[in-house]
C-alpha cells in the first residue's frame, strides 16, 4: 500500500515526522482526509483533532489550533499555531486553552476574529467535555 510522507510542527517542537497511510485535517473549509497521491493544495486550519493513521485502525490525535497545511508532490506538512498530542491533553490545559480563546474573542472588534474564537471555544468544550469521559 503506498504511504504519505507527513510532518506535523509546531513552534515548540516536530510532533511527526515520518510516514503514514493517511492523515484527517481540521481545514478552515471543513474537515478533509489527505490520502497518498492527494491533488496538490494549501489550506488553513480551525481548531480541532488532526488525526494521523499509520496503518489501519490505528489512528493518533492531535489538538491543533491554527496554522497551515500543504500538500505537494513530496506529501504532506502541516505547521500548526499550537499542538498538543491527545495523551498530552489535561483538564488544565484545556482550561488555559479556552482562557485564550476567550481573551481572544473580548479583545477583538473584527467580526471574522470572533467568529473564529467562537469555533475554537466550541472545539476546545467539545475537547474537554470528551476528555471527561
Amino acid at each position: 500500500m503506498a504511504t504519505l510522507n507527513f510532518e506535523l510542527v509546531s513552534p515548540e517542537r516536530v510532533l511527526f515526522s515520518g510516514e503514514v497511510d493517511a492523515v484527517v485535517l481540521p481545514a478552515s473549509e471543513g474537515d478533509m482526509t489527505v490520502l497518498p497521491g492527494h491533488a496538490p493544495l494549501m489550506t488553513t486550519l480551525k481548531t480541532g483533532f488532526l488525526v494521523i493513521t499509520t496503518k489501519v485502525g490505528n489512528g493518533r490525535r492531535v489538538l491543533v489550533r491554527g496554522g497551515f497545511a500543504d500538500i505537494n508532490q513530496s506529501g504532506l506538512k502541516v505547521l500548526a499555531e499550537r499542538a498538543m498530542p491527545e495523551e498530552e491533553i489535561t483538564s488544565e490545559a484545556l482550561d488555559r486553552e479556552i482562557l485564550q480563546a476567550q481573551m481572544i474573542y473580548d479583545a477583538s472588534n473584527d467580526l471574522s476574529v470572533k467568529h473564529a474564537a467562537e469555533a475554537a471555544l466550541a472545539q476546545l468544550q467539545e475537547a474537554k467535555e470528551a476528555l471527561s469521559y
